[in-house]
């Protein structure tokens, strides 16, 4: 990981791997570790050691603004940095059997929540170059305090996060009607026919990864990288709202008609974007989803 300064109050985490990264960790996904961290500095902030105005997630890195102090966060990062890894390198982490949270989600995995959206997600997709920052105070930290904490806290990690690293949180289901005009496409480049891109599509369990392209849009991760599909060579000119699209390794849905290049698949009625909402955006970084045929 690097932290890099961006303005006065800003800091980006690159979750880009080094070349030298140890085997333990040279595996994991990038989406994984963007994942883990935007889950961490999200639970920081609710528990205030943290004072930032966005925490806003991308494919590779993730933006803080609205920092009182950078260069008290970077130190934190730097001392947060092994639960981080911690959580995301545990042996049992494929398991689910490993931990008994895990086995129970599965059991309700049918059952229809509602999902309680963070208030930042809606502008994920845009540039945070001006925030007002006020006169928050920064809080006052115990020297060694967080220190101490640290070990508990990568169990909490561990104990709250299932196989492919979600939070124990209620799955969004999302009904789609599987006609789209590129399925016969994706089930020749996958090398199946088009039931079993349906049954791949219904039987995975997505997450947002981050917000982007569009207000709304969410770049959904879970595909197995060797499904990394190619865009459209020309983009339609017009995609329609809800058509629920593949590009490279995500899953998207368009929550407006708009241009696009995106493999379209299906489509569904729910709203992903609604100005009047609150949080506006309906999924957003870190919700896990279900596709349900409609």
């Amino acid at each position: 990981m690097r932290i890099r300064p961006v303005g006065a109050h800003a800091l980006l985490l690159d979750c880009t791997l080094p070349a030298d990264t140890p085997e333990a960790v040279a595996d994991i996904p990038e989406a994984t570790l963007v994942e883990a961290w935007r889950a961490e500095l999200w639970r920081r902030r609710e528990r205030g050691d943290l004072i930032a105005v966005e925490i806003v997630p991308a494919a590779r890195s993730v933006l803080l603004d609205g920092l009182p102090d950078p260069t008290t966060t970077t130190e934190q990062l730097t001392r947060w940095a092994p639960a981080v890894t911690a959580a995301i390198t545990r042996p049992h982490r494929a398991d689910p059997r490993a931990n008994p949270k895990v086995a129970a989600h599965a059991h309700a995995a049918h059952a229809h929540a509602a999902h309680a959206a963070h208030a930042h997600a809606a502008h994920a997709h845009a540039a945070h170059a001006a925030h007002a920052h006020g006169d928050d105070a920064h809080a006052d930290i115990e020297p060694g305090a967080e220190a101490d904490n640290d070990a508990q806290h990568a169990a909490e990690l561990r104990d709250t996060t299932t196989e492919d690293g979600a939070d124990d949180a209620a799955d969004v289901f999302v009904p789609v009607t599987f006609d789209g005009p590129d399925l016969a496409a994706v089930a020749e480049h996958w090398g199946v026919d088009v039931p079993a891109v349906r049954h791949r599509l219904t039987s995975t369990r997505f997450r947002v990864a981050f917000c982007g392209f569009a207000p709304g849009f969410p770049y959904l991760t879970g595909l197995p990288a060797e499904m990394a599909l190619p865009r459209l060579a020309t983009p339609r000119p017009r995609v329609p709202a809800g058509s629920v699209a593949l590009a490279g390794p995500y899953a998207g849905i368009y929550p407006s008609a708009s241009p696009g290049g995106w493999l379209l698949v299906g489509r569904t009625d729910l709203v992903l974007f609604d100005v009047t909402a609150d949080p506006p955006a309906r999924l957003g970084p870190g919700t896990t989803v279900r596709m349900v045929a409609a």
